[in-house]
């Protein structure tokens, strides 16, 4: 198997490094790994391309390159460049330092990858590690990635729906609880879930040469959820598992707004 591996904390970022294990498992001792990762972090840019400017890519090694772009710039330069002779079976995007549940979801780099990937036509995974009190100080706050992630993702290409034939391809958001490996309770398949009142903010700021600043900060990420979702799920212990599409269209209201306008 020939894999493709991306994330949004850059090239550097130890979650990666975590990501290539995990992949290297999964392609096995004749599979390949190859890496196309931001050169520097590119945290929340979502799904943005880097349509109005080109960005620079440079090889640091065997299979192994960085790119002045957003991750879903890397799977555009892995896909079409990098590996344009040689396709990948699979696109692993992570591990993310930090949840990709919930509301996150919509601003992830981590997601605008495998979001990409999709759209490609190929499978694609994003992987996320959960921070909490009970992992953030530990000597490496991914194991519960580490331990548990090889498994899931050989589970979902063993046994997951890709819809090949689907306009919108399914591709799959997994987070590891901000447990230690050895407290993981298991894995759930949830929907994307919402933290009541956690949005993103600004913080002004006004530097020592009198100008003005926006600093924009997160919400709590660790608030009460309905527990039957991705959050939910994590604050509990598990492994969550969501199956997405890019079709951002809301089914549930087309029927009664085709009335409307009839």
């Amino acid at each position: 198997m020939r894999i493709l591996v991306t994330n949004d904390d850059g090239i550097n970022a130890p979650g990666l490094k975590v990501l290539e294990h995990i992949a290297q498992d999964i392609a096995g001792p004749d599979g390949e790994v190859w890496v196309v990762a931001p050169a520097f972090e590119q945290s929340g840019v979502g799904h943005c391309i880097s349509y109005a400017h080109p960005f620079m890519i440079a090889k640091l090694g065997d299979r192994r390159y960085a790119a002045e772009g957003s991750p879903a710039d890397c799977v555009l330069a892995g896909l079409h460049d990098v590996m344009k002779d040689t396709q990948p079976d699979l696109i692993l995007s992570g591990v993310n330092k930090g949840n990709n549940s919930a509301e996150n979801v919509l601003y992830s780099g981590t997601l605008g990858a495998a979001m990409e990937a999709a759209l490609q036509g190929l499978p694609a995974i994003a992987l996320s590690q959960y921070f909490g009190p009970d992992n953030a100080k530990l000597d490496d706050p991914f194991e519960a990635t580490a331990g548990h992630g090889a498994h899931v993702v050989r589970t979902l290409l063993a046994q997951g729906k890709w819809d090949l034939d689907q306009d919108y391809r399914l591709f799959y958001n997994v987070n590891f609880p901000p447990k230690p490996a050895k407290d993981v309770k298991g894995i759930k398949v949830v929907p994307q879930g919402r933290r009541p009142n956690t949005n993103f903010a600004l913080e002004p700021q006004t530097s020592p040469s009198g100008r003005r600043f926006l600093w924009i900060k997160g919400g709590n990420q660790h608030v009460e959820v309905k527990p039957e979702t991705d959050v939910g799920a994590n604050h509990d212990g598990f492994i969550s598992v969501t199956p997405l599409r890019a079709d951002l269209t809301a089914y549930d209201t087309l029927n009664s707004l085709q009335e409307a306008f009839a």
